[in-house]
């Protein structure tokens, strides 16, 4: 087939007038976190620029799903005195579409949000309990498209940000831990759902550095990849809600299938402003009518397919005008990013992409490549007849015009989800005709608009203790369906681990920029049974050639959020504190066990109200220690606080410790747990003692202990503290814990990736299905990030699994499949 470059019809991409414009587009437009400062007129107005939605079936209560929008990019958890937060003239909406027969959306949840300045003399955010600017909220619900609204939550609590731990968690802030702030402001609105609206940790994993320095990934620091958003917090919108809530009318109340079509949601979020903004002297005020002024549905579809002169326009939109408004399809049809995945165009220009291809030959007769015209030569053919591609089942959706190769695989997965329709069905079947019917795979057909999530509600959930779950969600579920035994022996329709992944919803962990990367190269396409151009049904023994396991095998990084996701609703993670050092230093967070024991030295020990006792910890050795606080045991009247005078050191005051009497020579002993910032220092001398009461009686300190007696000199005690556990055992708090891998399939090596708390020498195993050891590495696991090469060219096709010996956790075994 003829390779073409231009077609006059094209008129946007012939603006594409040189190769360094190209490289400048790319740089424009290119994977941003999903959405961050991503069109210019939303880059100025940070508080309404959504960041990324998420819906997905809660993993702990199955009948219920979680809707999340994420709002206010990059936020710097030490950006004082200004913290960031919701904005109080914006509505804040999450819509969900649940009948394609109906226009528009038929849910609509609004907040709005509100602040007070509980004390004007200070220019401190949190101090003795009072907050400047407590944020509270009022939630609305519309269940006739936007028609008409009803509250349904009126004076929902917006966390403070967690400045640090004097802030939130000492006597002279607000006094408890984050989380349990955290968990209180949750709310129960009077419709049923429950509601989340805070900072959190941003979900996002994405090297943003390398993405903008001309496609320059991946990269890692120390072997470790690296993530752009690491450190940063959002503003987050959290609402779970049963799934009985969110059915279209007349649906069944229990799926006939797990595909069920009446099942099916579309899931958008959007910011709105008042059209007037008047600026006076030290205020300001809002008026006229709500117009839109950012949105989002699909991850990156504003960064990377839409080009930078209509940004401000797509943001303006409703994905329900992109039915008439047909000009932005022209992009989902010919990506611009396709041209730096196609060595014939100018995939010269970003090596990075070199693995990721673009059939040009697929089957020996499709052209996918910009401006040709993919399956358009089948049109109105026999071949196609009772398929999706017929325009008697679904019109020209699928396959508008000639010169639109992407028509049926970008664009539907943007546009209308993928119906249960051949040839939207895996290959497992085909007999290597892509258009016959196949395995039963995905339904979450909803061709009402246009960018939204969609999600088929009676998908079941992945386990994700699972060892076959996956960040790469429905492309590593194709990969099971096709090349595990497990699912590839039949047509039938199964649940596959990872069904309920991106783009079937958006889970918390789904690694969407390699997902929609790997889309584009055509990995859709192949799972459905066009395959890669270097695949020859006469001489190539699996469809899975070297040119599609260069795409399963492409990294951009490892989705590995900075923070473990909670395992409860709202499941984000704990936003990070102003004071952790993240994002500025190079140390690990480490937990310190600091027992406290307290012995009667002469016959009584009592109990006086007017006695204080010091506890003086001080870095003595050469490692280098920052923002210790104390995270667990610390009882009601004591006080930690750092030193005001001593570099490093830091105290404990504590009255009237709860303890019974004690006899001469009896202890009792109080078990703090130590959080801080620490290098790969020595820090076993981290802790010295001093004591004082409170008439400041002299005592010579030492490193282990001292004797204070109390006023009257009646009893005397002394105090001693001890590290513990040993600090060789130290365990290193990175929350970012997880396995993988890859490829999938494999076919001469497979990679195992781990990150562990803590070191561990250990052996690392292939395992048979049936248990049995074929290989074992000797190895000593790294706390941090770890990568483990297995060569398995004498291995036959089959699956298998990873097994890390002696650790006990869901981490432990992971399978994969390998193909020959």
């Amino acid at each position: 087939m003829k390779k073409t470059l231009l077609k006059p019809a094209m008129r946007w991409f012939g603006q594409v007038l040189s190769l360094s414009f190209t490289l400048l587009f790319l740089l424009q437009t290119s994977l941003n976190a999903s959405s961050h400062r991503e069109a210019p007129l939303i880059a100025n107005d940070p508080l309404a620029d959504n960041v990324d939605v998420y819906a997905f079936r809660s993993p702990d209560d199955p009948s219920t799903i979680t809707l999340i929008a994420t709002y206010v990019p990059l936020q710097l958890p030490q950006g004082g005195p200004n913290y960031y937060n919701f904005g109080e003239n914006v509505r804040y909406e999450i819509h969900i579409d649940n009948d394609a027969a109906v226009p528009g959306d038929e849910i609509v949840y609004r907040f709005t949000f509100s602040q007070m300045n509980e004390d004007p003399t200070t220019f401190f955010n949190i101090r003795l309990g009072a907050q400047n600017l407590k944020t509270t909220y009022v939630m609305e619900k519309s269940t006739d498209g936007g028609a008409t609204f009803t509250t349904v939550i009126n004076g929902g609590i917006v966390p403070p940000t967690n400045i640090g731990a004097r802030s939130i968690e000492s006597g002279i802030g607000l006094g408890m831990p984050y989380a349990d702030i955290m968990t209180g402001a949750i709310s129960a609105a009077s419709s049923g759902e429950r509601v989340y609206c805070g900072p959190s940790d941003d979900p996002f994993f994405v090297d943003l550095g390398g993405v903008f320095d001309l496609g320059n990934l991946p990269r890692q620091n120390g072997g470790k990849p690296l993530d752009g958003v690491a450190c940063m917090n959002v503003s987050t919108i959290a609402i779970k809600v049963p799934i009985a809530d969110l059915l279209k009318a007349g649906a069944p109340a229990t799926p006939t299938s797990i595909l069920d079509p009446d099942y099916v949601i579309g899931v958008w979020a959007s910011a709105s402003r008042p059209k007037m903004r008047t600026l006076n002297q030290g205020s300001e005020t809002h008026e006229g009518e709500w117009v839109q002024v950012s949105r989002l549905g699909m991850p990156l579809t504003n960064e990377a397919v839409i080009p930078i002169g209509q940004k401000d326009f797509w943001n303006a939109i409703t994905p329900y005008d992109e039915l008439t408004e047909t000009t932005l399809d022209e992009y989902f049809y010919n990506p611009e990013l396709a041209l730096y995945m196609d060595d014939d165009l100018f995939g010269g220009a970003v090596p990075a992409f070199a693995p990721l291809r673009i059939q040009r030959n697929a089957l020996g007769a499709f052209d996918f490549g910009n401006g040709n015209d993919g399956l358009f030569g089948l049109k109105g053919s026999t071949a196609v007849a009772g398929t999706a591609l017929d325009d008697a089942v679904f019109g020209t959706l699928l396959l508008p015009a000639a010169g639109k190769p992407r028509s049926v695989d970008l664009w539907p997965i943007f546009h209308t989800g993928a119906p249960n329709v051949p040839p939207y069905q895996l290959a497992t079947g085909k007999n290597g005709n892509p258009l016959a019917a196949g395995k039963p795979f995905i339904n979450n057909f909803l061709p009402n608009g246009g960018d939204m999530l969609r999600l088929n509600m009676a998908v079941p959930v992945t386990d994700r203790n699972d060892p076959a779950f996956s960040p790469l969600g429905l492309v590593q579920a194709a990969v099971l369906g096709l090349t595990d035994p497990t699912y590839n022996t039949t047509t039938d329709l199964e649940f596959i681990p990872n069904m309920d992944g991106f783009p079937n919803g958006r889970r918390l962990e789904d690694d969407v920029t390699l997902i929609e990367l790997q889309a584009v190269s055509g990995v859709v396409l192949a799972a459905i049974g066009v395959w890669y151009d270097d695949f020859d049904p006469m001489t190539s023994p699996s469809p899975v050639t070297q040119d599609l396991l260069d795409v399963l095998t492409y990294r951009t990084g490892i989705n590995a959020n900075d923070r473990a996701f909670q395992q409860n609703f709202p499941y984000v993670a704990l936003p990070w504190a102003g004071d952790s050092g993240c994002g500025g230093n190079d140390f690990s967070a480490r937990a310190i066990d600091l027992e406290l024991t307290i012995t009667a030295d002469q016959d009584t020990y009592r109990q006086y109200e007017n006695v204080t006792y010091t506890i003086n910890l001080r870095n003595q050795g050469p490692a280098t220690a920052t923002g210790v606080r104390v995270s667990a045991g610390l009882p009601s009247g004591m006080v930690f606080t750092s030193s005001s005078t001593t570099a490093g050191s830091y105290n404990l005051f504590f009255e009237s410790w709860e303890i019974p009497s004690l006899g001469a020579g009896e202890s009792a002993t109080l078990t703090l747990t130590l959080f801080t910032l620490i290098d790969d220092g020595d820090i076993s001398n981290f802790v010295q003692v001093t004591a004082a009461s409170q008439d400041d009686i002299d005592s010579t300190p030492n490193n282990n202990a001292t004797t204070a007696p109390n006023e009257d000199d009646e009893a005397a005690v002394t105090i001693a503290a001890n590290l513990n556990p040993d600090p060789a055992e130290f365990m290193v708090q990175q929350s970012s814990v997880f396995s993988n891998v890859y490829p999938q399939p494999a076919a001469n090596q497979v990679t195992f990736e781990l990150q562990l708390e803590k070191e561990l020498n250990t052996g690392v195993q292939i395992l048979d299905a049936a248990g049995n050891v074929l290989q074992t590495q000797n190895i000593n696991l790294y706390e941090g990030f770890n990568q483990v090469p297995f060569n398995v060219s004498d291995l036959p096709s089959g699956m298998y699994f990873i097994n890390v010996e002696g650790l006990d956790t869901e981490l432990a075994r992971k399978r994969f499949v390998i193909v020959k």
